[in-house]
């Protein structure tokens, strides 16, 4: 076996299976020299902070490519401005080498506009403000929904939700200010419906019943009566309720008294007007508690007798002789109980004492 091993044919064949290997080998990196352009290296040349079509032509002229993109809006740096490069200045590059250049964009970036049509205006204003866009005029305008964004106007023209408009533009908003009071409610008596539908919204009411008469809903049915009637005063966005038909308002008279007799209250102004006085809020009368007979013993008045007044005698001409001293010593037992001194101040009489109430 050994000597078939070192045969000059066997080893002939090694030989040429060697060459071969080392053949395909060195060709294939002369191959990949070649494609690859090796030792073939361009210096990247500076391009930074000057305009992106500069940028391109030097590029150009030095034999490599290059890829624009886009990066946020700086208004510190021109438009067009070239903010960074890649791979940096300066670098060895083959030749055809893509340069990456980074721009600065001529403005803000577009951003999209909220859907914030018939949102409350607060919230509406802060989504406006977390997309990047500035709020100008609040206009007020009469409407049922207060408070509520009602249109959205970029330069003075209606944007609908989602259109693209540069970030940092001012915008304007449409604010609901609440329904007007006491507007007079137009008369759509004779009109078609669709026509009556026109003009009641356009005075911010709202449709509401609407009966045709044969009960079909053709639009084109004619107004014979309505609910409010015209010219009453109603706030705005009260509904309107209407009645059609194919006929006119002056072939449906019968209809229209068996209507009024319904929806026209008829007032009768010959009574006296009511009038009404002011409630006064008076405390709750309480409860009376029970009452307790208890025995009473009377007792009877002390009787007084007033005493007579002094008399003062009158005067005479002829002048009385004096009493003896036992004359008036006698008698004096018998003259106090009739009559009082004159020297003596008269008495008051005594007022009856009140009653004492003995409770057992």
């Amino acid at each position: 076996m050994l000597k078939s091993l070192f045969n000059w044919r066997v080893l002939l064949n090694v030989l040429l299976a060697i060459v071969v290997f080392v053949g395909l080998v060195w060709l294939t990196f002369r191959w990949l020299e070649y494609h690859t352009k090796h030792g073939q290296e361009t210096p990247v040349p500076n391009v930074v902070n000057k305009s992106v079509y500069d940028a391109v032509k030097i590029l150009e002229d030095t034999g490599l490519d290059y890829e624009v993109d886009s990066a946020t809006y700086d208004p510190k740096y021109r438009p067009f401005q070239v903010l960074k490069m890649s791979p940096s200045a300066g670098s060895r590059v083959k030749d055809g080498r893509a340069i990456q250049l980074r721009v600065n964009p001529r403005t803000w970036a577009p951003v999209a506009i909220p859907d914030v049509i018939n949102k409350y205006s607060g919230l509406a204003f802060q989504r406006i403000n977390q997309v990047g866009l500035k709020i100008g005029d609040t206009i007020f305008e009469p409407s049922i929904q207060k408070d509520a964004i009602l249109r959205v106007l970029f330069k003075g023209n209606a944007v609908k939700p989602g259109t693209l408009i540069p970030r940092f533009s001012t915008i304007d908003v449409v604010v609901g200010s609440g329904p007007m009071r006491n507007i007079s409610i137009p008369n759509v008596v004779g009109l078609t419906v669709k026509e009556a539908r026109g003009v009641i919204a356009r005075s911010m009411f709202e449709v509401g019943l609407v009966e045709h008469e044969d009960g079909s809903k053709d639009e084109s049915d004619i107004i014979y009566y309505q609910d409010p009637a015209s010219g009453d005063v109603r706030d705005q966005g009260m509904q309107i309720d209407l009645w059609a038909s194919k006929k006119t308002p002056a072939e449906l008279n019968a209809k229209i008294e068996q209507l009024n007799s319904i929806y026209r209250m008829k007032v009768d102004t010959s009574l006296p007007p009511v009038r009404y006085e002011e409630a006064h809020n008076y405390p709750a009368p309480q409860e009376a508690a029970p009452v307790v007979q208890v025995p009473v013993h009377k007792t009877e008045p002390v009787k007084t007798e007033p005493k007579p007044a002094a008399t003062k005698p009158a005067a005479s001409t002829t002048e009385k002789p004096k009493p003896s001293a036992s004359t008036n010593t006698a008698n004096t037992g018998s003259s106090n109980k009739s009559t009082t001194p004159t020297n003596t101040p008269q008495q008051p009489a005594q007022k009856p004492k009140a009653k004492k109430v003995v409770v057992e």
